[in-house]
């Protein structure tokens, strides 16, 4: 049986699953897992294709240290207790700057570039590549596919692509990316079947999670999106400012402050949790009784409501709006407070389908712009890109690599 590892790796997780690729048409997921703790307690989890635990495991916190030994944890644990050796492994990479627009396989040279955009995502880039520099040197003939989260967003006209800067700059690479690509892929890929009237419409998803954006589609491609040179743009999340005016950042450098410490602040204590000085977690948010947690939250429906017309406004209407990932599929309320927003457009919520829902329709009918929930899924999209990326190089030829 043929299998496909897919590894989206952060500073202090490992999420990994298995894909059985027999039918290249339909990847059909094995395994789920993750490894979190990495550096402090450890520990090791996953679940089987109909969700039934196999692993749940506290590891030696002295010898997972860091990415890269818990990528090696997984592998050890795949092969010798699954017995699984896949033939390849697909990569969540966020940044693939100006070079990358679509994934590849890598080598040497390629690492070497996405290295440079560090420090452009510097929570995501790093820890998306120890992975790839960790099985390279246990395993240097499994091939290992790169998908990015700009590619998406890659074919966006001049005007959504340029910020107002001499064009030297823009050739060097600082324009407008675009990220969470590959989760609106995935909904771009998924509309037609679970809302065909609109899917080739105008439409706007809502990527809310820990990391947030929006992006508008219009027949499936992205037109415009909240995020742009960075994954600091846009709307607030749950420790990253979102949109900021260029001079905060000069203030604080004029003050005294250095490039990392700024780096910092607006990466890691901004946000949600910068606002409420509580959390950058919307349950304990929405639990809490302390005014600042009730103004984060206002602040983040206020800023969706704000983008949300600018991307109608891209769009030159809007047919559809889309909710996904872990705040958008979850969060009831967060939704209708952000639908609220969006009554101008004729937008009617259903409460009733909005509270009971998590996937489908929570718009009534007589609203003039389709609400919907739609549950992401990243890695089946990385899964389908690295079986692409295999096949254009050969089933042959892949198979004897791996």
């Amino acid at each position: 049986m043929d299998m496909i590892l897919v590894v989206n790796a952060g500073s202090s997780s490992v999420k990994f699953q298995v894909f059985d690729v027999g039918d290249p048409r339909q990847p059909k997921r094995q395994i789920k897992g993750q490894l979190d703790g990495i550096g402090s307690r450890p520990r090791l989890r996953a679940s089987g294709a109909e969700g039934r635990p196999l692993i749940d495991l506290i590891l030696d916190g002295g010898q997972i240290g860091d990415v890269g030994a818990a990528l090696h944890a997984i592998a050890d644990w795949l092969r010798k207790e699954v017995r699984i050796s896949p033939i390849a492994v697909g990569h969540r990479v966020v940044h693939g700057g100006p070079d990358y627009d679509q994934a590849l396989l890598v080598d040497d040279s390629i690492l070497r570039t996405l290295e440079t955009y560090s420090p452009l995502a510097p929570l995501h880039q790093p820890n998306n590549l120890a992975p790839i520099l960790a099985i390279r040197a246990r395993f240097p003939q499994l091939p290992q596919v790169a998908c990015f989260d700009t590619a998406f967003h890659r074919r966006h006209g001049a005007l959504a692509d340029h910020y107002a800067v001499p064009e030297r700059l823009y050739v060097e690479g600082v324009r407008r990316y675009g990220f969470h690509g590959l989760s609106y892929e995935y909904i771009a890929a998924t509309l037609p079947h679970v809302a065909p009237r609109i899917a080739g419409g105008r439409v706007i998803v809502a990527h809310l999670g820990s990391g947030a954006s929006m992006c508008a589609m219009a027949g499936g491609r992205s037109v415009e999106s909240t995020l742009g040179f960075t994954a600091l743009d846009g709307l607030p999340m749950g420790t990253r400012s979102g949109q900021l005016d260029p001079g905060v950042v000069l203030y604080l450098l004029r003050k005294g402050m250095s490039i990392t410490a700024v780096e910092d602040l607006l990466y890691r204590e901004c946000g949600l949790k910068g606002l409420s000085g509580i959390s950058n977690d919307v349950r304990v948010l929405l639990a809490s009784t302390d005014p600042r947690a009730a103004f984060a939250l206002e602040y983040f429906v206020y800023r969706a409501g704000l983008f949300a017309g600018t991307l109608a406004a891209a769009l030159g209407g809007l047919d559809a709006f889309v909710f996904t990932a872990g705040i958008g599929e979850n969060s009831p309320v967060i939704r209708e407070r952000i639908v609220e927003k969006l009554a101008w457009l004729g937008a009617v919520l259903d409460p009733q389908a909005n509270a009971s829902t998590s996937m489908g329709v929570i718009s009534t009918p007589t609203s003039r712009v389709a609400l919907f929930v739609v549950p992401t899924d990243e890695e089946l999209m990385i899964a389908r890109h690295t079986l692409e990326v295999l096949s254009s190089i050969g089933a042959k030829q892949y198979r004897n690599i791996a």
